[in-house]
């Protein structure tokens, strides 16, 4: 029973989440390294996540049933109840959103709520049914936690906490379109209109390279605006590097395997991006 409610959180990506939030909560302009905000604010943002994943899990169980990729799901195989997991969702988003008030602060809690609503309620219940752009407007929601771990520190939202936001907001249709090109039966299956389904793979394949491209100068943005040094931009240079391989690889192949190993490569990115931020941080405060 209780590995079907850690599989109800879905823990591999809360745990990405949290390590944004993290190198967000580190990168903010702080007097002292900031251990309250760091345990008590990814305490909090980890359970609402959890809490939003949950209740994702409840509003798909119609589609999940058809498709191949979910219908291993606590509540698709019934070992959950609808009802259990709603109490589940709920109970953990109240004991996030209260620690995050008590123990963070207001304005980290409130945008960490709304964040829960965009992506459990706007994107999950509508806009991932209404338009083939649904990642792309949904995306916020989900690129949201490196600002939390920002303003949980500092208790203010800045423009470079809002450049974290778009680096992960750019990330996500590349990321997410080379998945729905290697799941595209399963999303015609369950008629959920994600661009390869509705606008065709080629279309979709062309449409990463761009977003790739595009990344490519964002992440780059930290470095020209002071923010990161030599060792990010280095680092990243060669993590671009890779993922425009990848996605170039995937536009001319028709091998559906191109698409899975685009999307994974995609995750490890991220990673790299963050932790690239984090030890150049570190470096620079001779933290390391």
């Amino acid at each position: 029973m209780m590995r079907d409610y850690i599989a109800l959180c879905k823990p591999r990506v809360v745990m990405l989440m949290i390590l944004t939030s993290f190198v967000g909560m580190c990168l903010a302009p702080s007097a002292h390294f900031p251990f309250i905000p760091i345990i008590f604010g990814n305490i909090g943002i980890a359970l609402v996540a959890c809490a939003a994943a949950a209740m994702n899990h409840v509003a798909d169980l119609h589609i999940d049933k058809v498709m191949k990729r979910t219908q291993h799901r606590p509540i698709v195989r019934g070992k959950l109840s609808m009802k259990k997991s709603m109490i589940f969702a709920g109970a953990l988003c109240l004991i996030g959103i209260s620690i995050l008030i008590v123990m963070v602060n207001t304005l980290t809690a409130v945008l960490t709520f709304l964040s829960l609503i965009g992506y459990a309620v706007c994107y999950t219940l509508y806009l991932k049914h209404a338009t083939p752009q649904n990642i792309v407007i949904g995306g916020i929601a989900g690129a949201a936690p490196p600002l939390l771990g920002w303003t949980a520190v500092t208790g203010s939202i800045s423009p470079q906490a809002l450049l974290l936001v778009l680096i992960i907001y750019v990330w996500t249709p590349p990321h997410f379109w080379a998945l729905a090109i290697y799941r595209l039966e399963d999303y015609a299956k369950a008629n959920v209109p994600m661009l390869p389904y509705t606008h065709g793979v080629p279309y979709t394949k062309l449409n990463i390279v761009l977003y790739t491209i595009l990344l490519f100068c964002v992440s780059l943005m930290p470095y020209l605006i002071g923010m990161s040094g030599w060792v990010y931009v280095c680092g990243i240079g060669a993590a671009n590097l890779g993922f425009l391989y990848h996605a170039i690889c995937l536009y001319k192949s028709n091998n559906k395997q191109q698409a899975i190993r685009t999307f994974r490569y995609s995750i490890y990115y991220l990673g790299i991006l963050f932790l690239l931020l984090l030890v150049d941080h570190f470096l620079k405060r001779g933290w390391l």
